[in-house]
Formats: structure tokens, sequence, C-alpha cells
């Protein structure tokens, strides 16, 4: 699977860490960066890495910040992307299986890689179950289409 990978400085180790072992397991990562540990802002990775699975380059995207939260807010900001963050297997399960997530953010303040890993393991192989979720989703697509007016 070619999986489209970002951090801010404050998930930048252990992105680095998960973009080598899904590599060493046969992945084509993607890196978007950061490239070190110094301060940046995290919109500024987490846009292009969604950008990259919104456009059907990368099958998913996996974004690590402080928390999970900012990157989802930046990632979600791109039409296509269905970001989620998630903690437990149970939440990427469902994001996957209900909502069809296609990119995970992580937060590296409450996730050591191994439990990273896990999660990520769900996240890629779970499949999206379609049917009546199909419909919901296909609703979220529509949102991305309206723009309400700013007052």
């Amino acid at each position: 699977m070619k999986i489209a990978i970002a951090a801010d400085h404050a998930g930048f180790a252990l992105k680095e860490k998960l973009r080598r072992r899904l590599a060493q397991e046969g992945h084509e990562v993607v890196d978007f960066g950061a490239n070190s540990a110094e301060s940046c802002d995290y919109p500024d990775f987490a846009q292009p890495a969604a950008r990259d699975v919104a456009q059907g380059r990368s099958d998913r995207g996996i974004l690590v910040c402080s928390t999970g939260i900012g990157m989802a807010m930046a990632a979600n900001k791109i039409a296509g992307v269905r970001a989620a963050p998630a903690q437990s297997e149970d939440e990427v399960h469902m994001t996957r299986e209900h909502n069809d997530a296609n990119v995970l953010t992580l937060g590296a303040k409450y996730l050591d890689e191994e439990r990273a890993l896990d999660l990520i393991h769900v996240f890629l192989n779970t499949e999206f179950a379609g049917g009546r979720h199909a419909r919901r989703v296909a609703k979220i697509a529509q949102l991305e289409r309206v723009s309400e007016p700013r007052t």
C-alpha cells in the first residue's frame, strides 16, 4: 500500500519510527515532513499529505502531531479527505468500517511506537463496509461542495 505520512515537530520522532517500520513491512511510504524536531506549523505538513491522498496518489495517509487533533482539523479542509484522530483499535476500526476514513491522525503525546503501529495496522487492514454507510459518506462529500457565505 502507498502511504502518505507527515508530522509536525511534536510528532517528528514518532513519524520517523513509523515511516521506517512501514517501509520494512513493504509499504511504499511518501514522507511529507517535517524533517526535524524544530518548531513548525502542522498545517504546512498536513495539507500536502492530505492532498496526495485526496488526489489518489497515495492510498492512505498517516499524520502525527502532539494530540492528532490539529492534524485532523487541517487535513479535513481538503476535499475528499476523511481524517480521524484515534487512540483505540475500536475507534480506528469503526472510522474505517463506517466512515471510510482515508487519513489517520495520531497523537505522539499519547502513543508509543508499538501502540501507534497497532492502530495503523487496524487502519490499513479494515475495509469500508459500504451499504448504509456509503450513503452517509456521500453526504459528507456533498457538504464539501457547499460553502456557506461568511457573515
